[in-house]
């Protein structure tokens, strides 16, 4: 079995994390960083569950200043924690709204040694607490150390992924791109938006992704005015572009990158729309290199667009991280400027308003290397395919 292919991280994987934000956390003063959002959680400890998906339970997760982390969930998951390489294992019978781990996360906190009197959580951009806002103040009234916003730390360490993270997304675009590559073959006038989607998702799925939680579908005459929406039950006609967008997961990492179809024909004016952000791609991989910054990513992918009538972008960026959730800081946007490090894995994603109500939108996924960037995504044919 190829590297990439296999499931989970070893335990050194996981100690590397831990020491990376321990180090962090003397930088800023912290004694302990309490977690509780599923991204933040798994990616410390490896604690992965789609029992996520129900809003019942808090589940919390404490690093310390020095050691591992320390778990405090609710009995349901004790089985799983223990598991992974975390071996302090709290539980309590939850849900319990009176006190739903509250008061045993306090008690840890306020035992651990306060070198600085600080804990870090989730308090600021992209990012939230997942659990209720009134805990939240217990805590802070009961635990004697003062809450501090480690948000942007947390993002930045997780920004930089391992060689083995970069296997799993590199795995999950190789088998998005099977799904897109199957499309023409089947999309054809008098399918709707949702018909053609939903075969894409079964064909990812039988190429080996895990499950495909974001297929959006946006199509119109000779262009779309939306990339968020759909599929809809919209029948395509002839003179229609399509554009799929994607978020397949395998192992817990998302691919991100969409598509471009016309049937039967297309407009000069959509052609040279799709050309536009095919070279803005490309523009904007070549100025991907470490040293360099997001926003020289988004200007040398803007000026492309711009030089080729661009009348505006709704989006408001052209592309952003990419991992364990389908879109991470930072963003490439023109006053982002997050410099670009080895490891990082992001998106190119030009998209400009090229007529009043049509859009055109391309993306690829890559990784930023010591010697530039790499395609992650098999690259969108250079010119819009057209099925007849």
């Amino acid at each position: 079995m190829q590297a990439s292919l296999q499931r989970g991280f070893t335990t050194a994987e996981f100690e590397m994390r831990a020491e990376n934000a321990q180090r962090m956390m003397r930088q800023l003063e912290v004694d302990a960083i309490l977690l509780t959002t599923e991204p933040n959680v798994r990616y410390f400890s490896g604690f992965h569950t789609q029992f996520w998906h129900s809003p019942t339970r808090p589940w919390f997760l404490i690093l310390p200043a020095e050691g591992k982390p320390i778990a405090v969930i609710p009995e349901i998951g004790a089985s799983g924690m223990a598991g992974t390489w975390v071996d302090d294992i709290h539980t309590w019978a939850s849900p319990r709204p009176e006190d739903d781990g509250i008061s045993i996360v306090a008690d840890i906190l306020n035992k651990l040694p306060a070198r600085f009197g600080r804990v870090g959580a989730t308090l600021g951009i992209e990012s939230h607490l997942r659990m209720p806002v009134n805990n939240f103040l217990t805590l802070t009234e009961t635990v004697t150390k003062k809450f501090v916003d480690v948000s942007l730390a947390i993002h930045e360490i997780r920004q930089v992924k391992s060689a083995a993270e970069i296997a799993k997304v590199r795995e999950i675009c190789r088998i998005t791109n099977i799904g897109f590559d199957k499309i023409p073959e089947y999309a054809k006038t008098g399918m709707t938006e949702r018909e053609i989607c939903k075969q894409f998702r079964i064909d990812m799925l039988q190429a080996g992704a895990d499950e495909c939680p974001y297929i959006i579908a946006g199509s119109g005459q000779d262009g779309y005015d939306s990339i968020i929406m759909g599929p809809t039950d919209r029948v395509i006609e002839t003179g229609d572009v399509l554009i799929i967008d994607t978020g397949a997961v395998r192992d817990g990492y998302f691919s991100d990158f969409d598509r471009n179809w016309a049937f039967g024909e297309a407009s000069e004016q959509t052609k040279a729309a799709y050309r536009a952000t095919y070279d803005a791609t490309t523009a904007g991989f070549e100025a991907a290199r470490p040293g360099a910054t997001t926003s020289d990513i988004y200007n040398a992918m803007w000026q492309v667009l711009e030089a080729n009538g661009a009348l505006g972008n709704d989006v408001g960026r052209l592309g952003h991280g990419l991992g364990i959730e389908l879109t991470e800081r930072p963003s490439n946007t023109a006053t982002d400027n997050t410099e670009l490090k080895p490891g990082m894995v992001m998106t190119l994603e030009p998209g400009m308003v090229y007529a009043p109500g049509k859009s055109m939108v391309h993306e690829e996924n890559i990784v930023i290397t010591e010697n530039g960037a790499e395609w992650l995504s098999a690259r969108a044919e250079p010119e819009l395919i057209i099925i007849k």
